[in-house]
């Protein structure tokens, strides 16, 4: 048996960023306010916010480390020195994964080719294997590769979305970004023994519940950008908001018109 584990995702990739802007429509400028959270998955509670400017980076270790949970992220999370620091206080991840954004090693410490390992498993359309990962600060981090071939009509999407953005920054797109693009790519610190490659990849795709918690707490509190300019008041503004939704949230059952999707199953 497997010890009990809380999921702990942090806030999504930077495209789903929690952001409001402070309007005035007698200054130019607009200040950009980044609302960095983190929401436990089995309740679908969110227990943590941040609130700073655009120069606030997502990091993986923004909130103190329950032993035992599973932090899940995007691939803005694959940070091997905070990676790192979460799995010595003893929780694990699953991380998504870019196929140039991580320097990947062998057993023996040498570099490897992801690429090569994609196109080899690309005929089982499986990849589940031990695999390393180096960082600035220690001992390279081990860490399982959990890969799946996306299904044709998917991996096409991906395909063009990635030619779009090579037009979109003047730059060519490479063999290996569109390989890449056919497939989901994890890692992960979850054992093999304690959880499958069903269970990670099953584990990963509960992200899109936070998309939906996110929306259900903008209608229950309607939040939007602060009036004005001045953080004086567009902070504190914020901030009231988000305390509001830690407020909430223990009551949240009791306002929602639908159940919750653990209570419908």
């Amino acid at each position: 048996m497997t010890r009990p584990r809380q999921l702990k995702p942090a806030d999504p990739s930077h495209r789903r960023d929690q952001r409001v802007k402070s309007r005035n429509e007698g200054q130019s400028g607009n200040k950009l306010w980044r609302i960095h959270s983190a929401c436990d998955l089995p309740n679908e509670r969110f227990g943590f916010f941040e609130l700073t400017d655009e120069r606030g980076g997502e990091r993986l270790d923004r909130i103190p480390v329950v032993e035992g949970e599973i932090r899940i992220g995007d691939r803005a999370y694959l940070q091997p020195d905070r990676i790192g620091e979460i799995l010595e206080a003893g929780a694990d991840i699953v991380v998504r994964a870019g196929w140039r954004n991580a320097r990947w090693l062998g057993p023996d410490g040498a570099p490897i080719d992801l690429l090569a390992s994609l196109l080899k498993g690309a005929a089982h359309g499986l990849i589940d294997q031990p695999i390393w990962i180096a960082r600035k600060s220690g001992a390279p981090l081990a860490l399982r590769l959990v890969a799946i071939k996306k299904p044709p009509q998917a991996a096409e999407a991906s395909q063009r979305k990635a030619r779009r953005e090579a037009v979109k920054g003047r730059h060519q797109i490479s063999q290996g970004t569109l390989v890449a693009a056919e497939w989901v790519i994890l890692v992960t610190s979850l054992t093999s023994e304690s959880f499958t490659t069903t269970d990670v990849l099953a584990l990963y795709r509960l992200r899109w519940r936070i998309e939906l918690a996110f929306k259900r707490l903008k209608s229950l509190i309607g939040l939007k950008g602060p009036p004005g300019t001045d953080e004086r008041s567009a902070k504190p503004y914020l901030l009231a908001h988000l305390l509001m939704i830690l407020l909430l949230e223990p009551l949240v059952d009791e306002l929602e018109d639908s159940p919750r999707w653990g209570l419908a199953a």
